[in-house]
This record gives structure tokens, C-alpha cells and sequence, in this order.
């Protein structure tokens, strides 16, 4: 895979922006280990191989067990998953999708159960923020690994 521009030279007040966005959900309610399952989780949905490959890379250097990471893509069949990750994962899956009519009361319900408001609010900067990063890198295919030596991704000896 060849990428089509480099968005970070082309856009750079605008990137320098996101990211001081993106680096304040650092400081957010939202535990690191929820953070990292929803960003695997919008990645993965959205095809984005580059934030799929970052942030893989950034739950092993966070402590995250091996196992859980493959079974982030059937988190409904897994047993590795708490409530409040699971209500993540649902928020996630439904905020990226958005379906026709909106985000139904049940999972808005489930959701509210396991996070306060400030909680949820803070939830759902993640998902616009990781959301916002997939449709930069898959339309201007990024590739994956590229940047992992900047990022310090290098670390994660997944190479």
C-alpha cells in the first residue's frame, strides 16, 4: 500500500489541533484500558489499518493481555470483557455505525448504567476522536507501522 498524501505536511495547524484534542482525552474519566478497547474497536470497524496497528500496539505497551486483543472483534462471545467494557464497546460500535435512526434507548440505557454523564460525555469525544483519525488514515491510506518509531510503538516488539 502506497499512501496518497501526507495529511500532517499538507494540513498541519489543523493536525496540531487534533492532536492537542486527541492528547487532552489522555486526562479524560475514561480508564487507559477502556480507551485503548474503543480505539481497536472504531479501527477495526472502520478498516483502518493504521489505528488498528497503533493502537494494538499502544494496549500491549499499556499492559493489555494478548488474548483480549484478538477477542475485541467478538467481544459479545467473550467472556475476557467486563460490564463497563462491554457498555464501550457497544457505545463505540453504535456511534460509529450510527444507525438510520439514531442510537436506540436500550443501549443508550445499558451504556448509562455502567458511566456518569461527565463519563459518557468524555466516552464520546473518545469515539469522535478515534472516528475522526480512521477517515483521515484510510482516505489517504496511511500505512500501518509507519510511524511506529515516532510514536515509540517500536516498544511493543510486535513487529
Amino acid at each position: 500500500m502506497t499512501q496518497r498524501i501526507n495529511y500532517f505536511q499538507q494540513s498541519p495547524e489543523l493536525c496540531k489541533k487534533f492532536v492537542e484534542f486527541s492528547t487532552l482525552l489522555n486526562d479524560c474519566t475514561i480508564e487507559e484500558p477502556i480507551r485503548d478497547l474503543v480505539n481497536i474497536r472504531a479501527s477495526q470497524i472502520n478498516g483502518c489499518g493504521f489505528c488498528l496497528d497503533m493502537h494494538v500496539k499502544e494496549a500491549r505497551i499499556h499492559g493489555e493481555r494478548e488474548l483480549r486483543l484478538h477477542h475485541v472483534a467478538v467481544w459479545r462471545e467473550s467472556t475476557l470483557f467486563s460490564p463497563r467494557e462491554r457498555a464501550a464497546l457497544a457505545w463505540t460500535e453504535v456511534l460509529t455505525t450510527l444507525p438510520e435512526h439514531g442510537v436506540p434507548d436500550e443501549i443508550y440505557e445499558r451504556v448509562r448504567g455502567q458511566f456518569s454523564e461527565k463519563e459518557l460525555s468524555d466516552l464520546t469525544f473518545e469515539v469522535m476522536a478515534i472516528n475522526g483519525w480512521n477517515r483521515a488514515n484510510v482516505a489517504f491510506r496511511t500505512v500501518p507501522g509507519s510511524s511506529d518509531k515516532a510514536f515509540g510503538l517500536d516498544k511493543a516488539n510486535l513487529a
